[in-house]
C-alpha cells in the first residue's frame, strides 16, 4: 500500500497552504489554464510592436527615426522589466499573484491604447496630400506613452512567471508527471508561436483595414477572458513558496568582500568558511579571488541567536559555495555582453524593415499585404529552422560526432553569423530600393516587397539559433538556485539590444544630419541612406563576433550534476523561459 506522502508533492502546497494532493491539484490540464494569458500577451505585444512604427509615422506624424526609437524603447523596457517581475515573484508576491497583477496591468494598457487610437482628441488631425503635417502634441504622446508602458510593465511581469508557474504544476520527481510536463511545454512553445503568427497576420490586418481601436479592443477583451480562465483554476493550482531573490545573495557577497578588502587570504582554502552540505558544495576556483574574501572568517562575523547559537551574518560572511555561485554568474557576463548586438540587429526587423515595406509594392492579386505582416517570414523562419535543427541536424550530428547537437556556444555563434549576413542582405536590398526611389515619383515604389524576405529569413533563423543557445547556456552554466535570475539576465540581452538600437539611431542621425538633408536616417527614408546604417551594423556585428569568439574560448564551463543531465538531453525547452 502506498504511503500518504506519495500522493502529495514535497515542495508544493495547495490553495489552503496544505501539502498539495496530486489527485486534486496540478497536472497538464490545470497548467493549460495558465497558457491563455501567455498566448494573449504574445498576441498583444507582438501585434503592437510590428505595426507601431507605421502608426507613429502616418497617424501621429513623427519622423521615422523617432518612431523607430519609440518602438525599440518600448520593447527594450518590456524585457528589462522581466527582472522586476522576477524579483517580485521570488521575494514577495509568488508567481500566482504576480501573473494576476501584471496581466491586469497589461489589459489596462491595451484598453488605454484602444482609447488612444479611437478618440480624435488623442491624435493630430489627418494630413492631406500636399499639406504640412501637424505632429502629435505633448498631451497626445503622453497618453500614448502611458498606454504603451502599462503594456510593457504587464509583459515584464508575465514573462518572468508564466512558464515557471506552469512548471510548478508538475512534480519532476514523479516520472509520469515529468513526462506530462515535457508534453505540456512542447505544446506551450507551439501554441505561443501560433499566437505570434496571429499577431503579425490577422491582428495587423485588422489594425490596417478595420481599425486599430478594434484590434486593441480585441486584445483587451481576450486578456480579460484569459484572466478569468486563469483565476478559475485558483483552487486547483499547486503553489511553491518563494525562496528569496538571489540578487540579495550577490549583494551580500560583494558587501562582505569589500568590507574585508584589506584582509589577507589564507594560504589554504581549507581555512575558508563552508557550511554547505557535502553533496551540494561547489569546488573552489582561483578566478575572481577578491570575492573569496567574503568567506574569510574574521572577528564579528557571527551573531548570537536567542538560543545562544552562533550563526554567520550573511552581510559579513558567506560560504565558499555561495561565493562560487556568484563567480559562476560573473563568468557568464562576457558571453552575455557579446550577444546583445544580435538583438540590436533584430530591432531593425520591426522598425526600419517595416518602413521599407510600407514604401514597396505589396500586392498579391487584389490583396495588399500590410507592411507589418512581412514579419510573418521572420516567424516562419524561426519555426522552420527549429524543426530542421531538431529533425535533421541533431540526428546527423549525433551520428557523426556522437553528440546530440551543437553546444550552446556554437549555437550562439551561428546566430551571430546569420544576423550579420542578414544585415548585409538588407543593405544590398536597400541600395536597390533607393535607386528605384530616385527615379520614381510614385508613393508606392515599383519594386516588390518580397525582396525583403531574405533579411527577415536570415535574421529569423539567427534568432532560432541564438535564442536556444542563450537559453541553454544561461540555464546550464548558472547555479541551481540562480536559474531564474540567469534567465532574467538572458532576457536583458534583448532589452539592451533594443536600447542600443535607439542609441545608435540617435547618434547616427545627429552625426550625419546637415542643414541641407536629414542624413542617413532622414525623416523620409526615401531621402536618406538607410543602407549605410545597415552596413554600419554589419561592421559592428563583425567586430562583435571576433570578440565573442575570444570570450567563448576563455570561458570554462562549470560541470555539475544538473548541467550534465541537461547536456544529455540537450534541446530547447520553453520550461526554462
Amino acid at each position: 500500500m502506498e504511503s500518504k506522502g506519495s500522493w502529495t508533492v514535497a515542495d508544493a502546497v495547495d490553495y489552503n497552504g496544505l501539502p498539495a494532493d496530486k489527485s486534486k491539484t496540478g497536472g497538464w490540464i490545470t497548467a493549460a489554464l495558465i497558457l491563455g494569458i501567455e498566448v494573449v500577451e504574445r498576441l498583444s505585444t507582438m501585434g503592437i510592436a510590428v505595426n507601431l512604427v507605421t502608426y507613429l509615422m502616418e497617424t501621429m506624424h513623427l519622423p521615422s527615426s523617432n518612431s523607430a526609437n519609440i518602438v525599440t524603447d518600448f520593447m527594450g523596457t518590456s524585457f528589462l522589466l522581466c527582472l522586476l517581475g522576477g524579483f517580485l515573484a521570488d521575494s514577495f508576491l509568488g508567481r500566482f499573484k504576480t501573473i494576476a497583477i501584471f496581466s491586469t496591468l497589461q489589459a489596462l494598457g491595451t484598453g488605454a491604447l484602444a482609447v488612444a487610437t479611437k478618440l480624435p482628441e488623442l491624435r493630430p488631425p489627418t494630413c492631406h496630400h500636399g499639406e504640412a503635417c501637424t505632429p502629435a502634441t505633448a498631451f497626445q504622446m503622453t497618453f500614448l506613452y502611458i498606454a504603451l508602458y502599462l503594456i510593457a510593465l504587464g509583459t515584464g511581469g508575465l514573462k518572468s512567471s508564466i512558464s515557471g508557474f506552469g512548471s510548478d504544476q508538475f512534480d519532476d520527481k514523479d516520472p509520469k508527471e515529468k513526462a506530462q510536463m515535457a508534453f505540456f511545454f512542447n505544446r506551450f512553445f507551439f501554441i505561443i508561436s501560433m499566437g505570434t503568427l496571429m499577431a503579425v497576420t490577422v491582428l495587423v490586418y485588422i489594425q490596417d483595414e478595420v481599425g486599430r481601436s478594434w484590434a486593441y479592443g480585441i486584445c483587451t477583451v481576450s486578456m480579460a477572458i484569459a484572466i478569468a480562465v486563469f483565476l478559475s483554476g485558483t483552487k486547483s493550482y499547486r503553489y511553491k513558496k518563494s525562496q528569496g531573490s538571489p540578487v540579495v545573495q550577490i549583494f551580500q557577497i560583494i558587501a562582505a568582500s569589500i568590507r574585508k578588502r584589506k584582509t589577507e587570504l589564507p594560504q589554504s582554502i581549507v581555512y575558508l568558511y563552508e557550511d554547505t552540505p557535502e553533496g551540494l558544495r561547489i569546488e573552489h576556483t582561483d578566478q575572481f579571488r577578491m570575492l573569496d574574501k567574503a568567506a574569510v572568517v574574521t572577528e564579528g562575523d557571527f551573531e548570537q541567536t536567542l538560543d545562544g547559537i552562533a550563526i554567520p551574518n550573511p552581510w559579513k560572511l558567506s560560504s565558499v559555495t555561495k561565493v562560487e555561485e556568484v563567480k559562476m554568474m560573473v563568468r557568464l557576463l562576457p558571453i552575455w555582453a557579446t550577444t546583445i548586438i544580435f538583438w540590436t540587429t533584430y530591432a531593425q526587423m520591426i522598425t526600419f524593415s517595416v518602413e521599407q515595406a510600407s514604401t514597396m509594392r505589396r500586392n498579391v492579386g487584389n490583396f495588399q499585404i500590410p507592411a507589418g505582416s512581412l514579419t510573418v517570414f521572420f516567424v516562419a523562419a524561426i519555426l522552420i529552422t527549429l524543426a530542421f535543427y531538431d529533425r535533421v541536424i541533431m540526428p546527423f550530428w549525433k551520428k557523426w560526432k556522437g553528440k546530440p547537437g551543437f553546444s550552446s556556444l556554437q549555437l550562439m555563434a551561428i546566430g551571430l553569423v546569420l544576423s550579420t549576413i542578414g544585415m548585409a542582405a538588407a543593405a544590398i536590398v536597400e541600395q536597390k530600393r533607393l535607386s528605384v526611389a530616385k527615379s520614381s515619383t510614385q508613393k508606392t515604389l515599383p519594386i516588390s516587397v518580397f525582396l525583403l524576405v531574405p533579411q527577415f529569413f536570415l535574421v529569423g533563423s539567427g534568432e532560432a539559433f541564438i535564442y536556444t543557445g542563450q537559453l541553454d547556456f544561461f540555464i546550464t552554466q548558472s547555479p541551481k538556485g540562480m536559474k531564474t535570475m540567469s534567465t532574467g539576465l538572458f532576457l536583458t540581452t534583448l532589452s539592451l539590444g533594443f536600447f542600443v538600437s535607439s542609441f545608435l539611431v540617435s547618434i547616427v542621425k545627429k552625426v550625419t544630419a546637415t542643414s541641407v538633408n536629414g542624413g542617413w536616417l532622414a525623416d523620409n527614408i526615401n531621402h536618406g541612406r538607410l543602407d549605410l546604417f545597415y552596413w554600419l551594423l554589419v561592421i559592428l556585428s563583425g567586430i562583435n563576433f571576433v570578440v565573442y569568439v575570444i570570450c567563448a574560448l576563455w570561458f570554462k564551463p562549470t560541470k555539475s550534476k544538473d548541467s550534465e543531465e541537461m547536456e544529455k538531453g540537450k534541446g530547447f525547452s520553453v520550461e526554462d523561459c
